[in-house]
C-alpha cells in the first residue's frame, strides 16, 4: 500500500493504512441494524452517514432495519457504504456480484462507476467479465493467483483470440457463464 508492504500486517494497522475491504459473500453483521453496520465501518466518533445514503438512499430507508432484514443486493450496498465510511484511499471489492441478480449486477456497476467518477480508487477482483470490463481502466487476468496478461479493458473486449484462449469462448455475452 503507497509502496510499503503490507502483507502479515494485522488487519485493523491496514485499515488505518486507508485501504478498505468489501469482501466476498459480504460479511456484514446480520443482527445489527444498517446503521449499526455502517457506524461500525467508521473511524470517526460521530459518522456522516449522509454521505453513504447520497449513493445508497435504499438504505437510509432501510437503516433501522436488520443486516439480516435486507436482500442480497442491499447486503452489498451495505458492504461498500460500510468501506466508504473508513474514509479510504483505495477500496478493494472482492467479487461484488457475486449471488445478486442481473439487476442487482446493473446497479453495483453503475456505484462502482460513480464513485470511480468522483476519485474513489478501487481494486476490483471480478469473475463476471462484463462488468469488471465496464468498470476498469486496466485488466488482469489471472491463473491459480498468477497474473497471466494485463492489458486494457478494450483490448480484452475486441480481441477473440484472447477471450477463446483466457476463456474458452468466442465472444462475451450476457448468457455465459460468470459473464
Amino acid at each position: 500500500m503507497e509502496g510499503k508492504d503490507i502483507t502479515g500486517v494485522p488487519a485493523y494497522k491496514i485499515a488505518r493504512t486507508g485501504l478498505a475491504l468489501v469482501s466476498q459473500g459480504r460479511r456484514i453483521f446480520p443482527s445489527l441494524s444498517v446503521e449499526a453496520n455502517l457506524i461500525l465501518g467508521s473511524h470517526k466518533k460521530n459518522a456522516d452517514l449522509d454521505e453513504v445514503y447520497l449513493y445508497f438512499p435504499q438504505l437510509k430507508l432501510r437503516a433501522k432495519h436488520g443486516g439480516n432484514e435486507l436482500s442480497g443486493g442491499e447486503q452489498q450496498m451495505l458492504a461498500i457504504g460500510r468501506a466508504l465510511l473508513s474514509n479510504p484511499k483505495l477500496i478493494l471489492m472482492d467479487e461484488p456480484s457475486e449471488g445478486l441478480a442481473a439487476l442487482l449486477v446493473s446497479t453495483i456497476a453503475d456505484i462502482t462507476i460513480k464513485l470511480k467518477k468522483d476519485g474513489m480508487s478501487i481494486f476490483l477482483v471480478e469473475q463476471n467479465i462484463n462488468l469488471a470490463l465496464k468498470v476498469s481502466d486496466f485488466t488482469y487476468v489471472l491463473d491459480k493467483g498468477k497474473i497471466v496478461y494485463e492489458c486494457k479493458p478494450s483490448e480484452l473486449a475486441d480481441n477473440k483470440q484472447l477471450q477463446a484462449c483466457f476463456f474458452g469462448f468466442e465472444k462475451f455475452t450476457e448468457d455465459q457463464p460468470g459473464a
